[in-house]
């Protein structure tokens, strides 16, 4: 028997427009249209995955609002989730809510940072969660249905408004919906959830804070050493957190064919993370004209290195993330963080 739903119930009248207009009003829609949330759709959200509507899933900053199934049900619901995709929101979320991830810093930053959802397993292929061509653009409901809905548990419940407590400069696109699949069925390694210890068979989802991808194009290249190095000099630029806060993971998103070309000259994941550790590299006297100079968190040794020492990016090649995700094309994309983040990745399920 469905146990008693408790949110707070708002009578209007039974259009669309009405309800739109009484969310927005109330700050409690992304800027978007909603589906209305009746109690109907809400018990359906819970039904699909025999939630308990009144478990908490956890407490979300800024504001530490607590998030019981059935608001996040109900957020789901608003998202235009289907009822299948509310086990992906709840792991999403507890994994949002660890500590390594710094969702508070993440909610709260004047920079433009946003959750990315990686989903990896037989499920991202059952829920039709797009890994090929626009995965990070329109098209697939699961991508923008299961990104956005994280987004409305954010702002309803941790109370991350724009301009409030999300102290976003110019906030970014991403901010709307994150989610992506990886494409394992043309990558030429392991996918990102075995690489982090679990098996192949098994549906997961990683979460990790970063900007929007930063398109890396290279139709040259015929070697790994080439693609990479025009990854590498991508990804090292002043104006990125990475370069001045301390270890955070960050993530590579190489296209097939580039990781085609890579994996051809038999480079490795390790061996990826290593070249471009050793290549995504600036001059400390650049580094010194700009960016985040004087707030860093170097090492002592970085303090007083002469001003032609190459300085990482990364603090250490696993800091980086390498995902294969996208269709045909010579394209990849780089993901730096916000800084002082670190992905979590979890079994997709209500525990």
């Amino acid at each position: 028997m469905a146990k008693t739903l408790h949110a707070e119930r708002s009578r209007v009248a039974d259009t669309l427009e009405a309800v739109n207009r009484l969310y927005y009003a109330r700050g409690w829609t992304d800027g978007l249209p909603i589906v209305p949330p009746t109690e109907e759709r809400v018990q359906e959200a819970l039904d699909a995955a025999g939630a308990d509507p009144e478990e908490v899933v956890g407490i979300v900053p800024p504001k530490r609002g607590e998030a019981t199934m059935e608001n996040v049900a109900i957020n789901c619901v608003m998202a235009g989730c289907l009822p299948q995709y509310f086990p992906v929101v709840v792991s999403a979320l507890r994994a949002m809510l660890e500590p390594q991830f710094n969702l508070f810093g993440i909610q709260a930053t004047t920079h433009p940072v946003a959750p990315l959802v990686i989903v990896n397993g037989p499920l991202a292929r059952d829920l039709d969660v797009n890994a090929s061509y626009g995965c990070f653009g329109p098209g697939a409901r699961a991508n923008a249905t299961i990104g956005r809905a994280l987004r409305l548990i954010m702002t309803n419940v941790g109370g991350a408004l724009p301009g409030k407590l999300d102290r976003a400069t110019q906030g970014q696109p991403s901010k709307y919906a994150f989610c992506i699949a990886e494409n394992e069925d043309e990558s030429p390694w392991e996918p990102l959830h075995v690489e982090r210890g679990y098996t192949a068979e098994d549906s997961t989802v990683t979460v990790i804070g970063v900007e929007s991808p930063h398109n890396i194009n290279d139709h040259v290249s015929q070697s790994a050493v080439g693609v990479l190095a025009t990854c590498a000099d991508t990804m090292a630029v002043m104006g990125s957190n990475p370069t001045y806060l301390g270890p955070s993971n960050c993530v590579l998103v190489l296209g097939p064919e580039h990781a085609a070309t890579v994996a051809r000259d038999r480079f490795r994941k390790a061996d990826v993370k290593r070249f471009l550790y050793e290549h995504a590299r600036k001059p400390l006297r650049q580094l010194r004209r700009g960016g985040m100079y004087g707030m860093q968190d170097w090492p002592s040794w970085w303090e007083t290195a002469s001003d032609d020492a190459l300085l990482p990016l990364l603090r250490d090649p696993d800091d980086l993330l390498i995902v294969v995700a996208g269709g045909a094309g010579k394209h990849s994309a780089w993901l730096p963080s916000f800084g002082a983040n670190f992905a979590v990745t979890r079994l997709v399920g209500l525990r």
